[in-house]
């Protein structure tokens, strides 16, 4: 199964109109250009592929049908508003000019005026609508963070989010071109169960194990857990037409990884999860089965997430409320009788 990562390209054409400056004059810094900026975004993903491998039966076509219609806001060539700030490249790397545009389209163009320096540009898109999400200390380049609600249990990004960083060096009367990449910072997975027999009458799904900030600058993932406790992100029930079927789905960050050097947990208290050493993020599921009891399943699983990246888990659903994956990419630890009196809160 070949994962790719979704991108946008984001083409900067400058045209450079005379200035006012003397041509002779070494020192730039205060002279201004006015510079065309074209955006074009280019979408590549694996949802497509992670569908057809995973949903290929016959029963599972109306499943697929709505993960799709879920993730399209997503998994998209389409950008609501765009977000540009273009710092100092030198001393505090401070934030020269900034603008956001809604874009509402997979192109369009911008004139921007700005003196002729060497910058630091970076661009975000999609964020204006990602109401759990915020940007933090942009005024400074490297200090410029995409953060998450810092709540213990969060919902799902509602769109997605793409970034980029590229040095720019704006010369006076010169006609120059760059070329941007903006790449998606967030993921998605999915978790399909079949319920034929199981008589179950409820279900609750919770993500947890995914990074909770970027660092746009740098495009690191952090993992800023509060009290050593994991945020907990609660999956969506996507609502699918075939009987016997239940999917539950979720966008968020990435997991860690084993040998992931573009990661750092910052933890007082560092996080020691079930079965660290082989799952890297986990499903946590509880169903009401046909008696009443709830019996929690907590899926570890051992592949990584990846930004631009679709993961589905399938499997079914046991008498007793028993989640029982398929694969060997994803472990499973059941507690039957579970008390959320003791272990914690689910509201069924």
């Amino acid at each position: 199964m070949i994962h790719s990562i979704k991108y946008l390209c984001f083409l900067i054409f400058g045209a450079a109109f005379l200035s006012a400056c003397s041509l002779v004059d070494e020192d730039t810094s205060d002279c201004e250009a006015d510079y065309t900026i074209d955006y074009e975004l280019c979408l590549v993903t694996n949802m497509t592929t992670e569908l057809q491998t995973q949903l290929s039966l016959d029963t599972d076509v109306a499943v697929a049908a709505a993960l799709r219609d879920y993730l399209s806001g997503i998994f998209t060539d389409y950008a609501h508003d765009v977000d540009l700030s273009f710092y100092d490249v030198e001393a505090d790397s401070l934030r020269l000019h900034h603008e956001s545009h809604i874009m509402d389209a997979n192109q369009s163009s911008y004139t921007l005026h700005i003196p002729v320096r060497k910058y630091m540009h970076l661009a975000l898109a999609n964020l204006a609508n990602n109401n759990l999400l915020s940007v933090q200390t942009d005024e400074l380049c490297h200090k410029s963070t995409i953060a998450q609600d810092k709540a213990d249990t969060i919902g799902t990004h509602s769109a997605g989010l793409f970034t980029a960083r590229l040095p720019m060096d704006i010369l006076e009367n010169k006609d120059q071109r760059f070329d941007v990449r903006l790449y998606i910072a967030n993921c998605a997975s999915a978790l399909v169960l079949d319920t034929t027999g199981s008589g179950i009458k409820n279900m609750k799904v919770y993500m947890k194990g995914f990074a909770t900030d970027f660092t746009v600058c740098d495009s690191l993932f952090r993992f800023n857990y509060r009290n050593g406790k994991e945020q907990v992100v609660v999956a969506d029930h996507v609502q699918v037409s075939e009987p016997g079927r239940i999917c539950f789905a979720s966008v968020n960050f990435p997991s860690r990884g084993l040998e992931d050097t573009k990661v750092i947990i910052d933890d007082d208290d560092p996080f020691v999860s079930e079965d660290a050493q082989n799952a890297l993020w986990w499903m946590d599921v509880y169903v009401k089965a046909a008696d009443g009891s709830i019996t929690r399943s907590l899926l570890g699983v051992k592949k990584q997430l990846h930004a631009g990246q679709f993961y589905a888990v399938t499997g079914r659903i046991t008498d007793n409320g028993t989640v029982v994956p398929k694969g060997s990419s994803v472990a499973v630890t059941v507690s039957l009788n579970w008390d959320d009196g003791i272990h914690g809160h689910v509201d069924f």
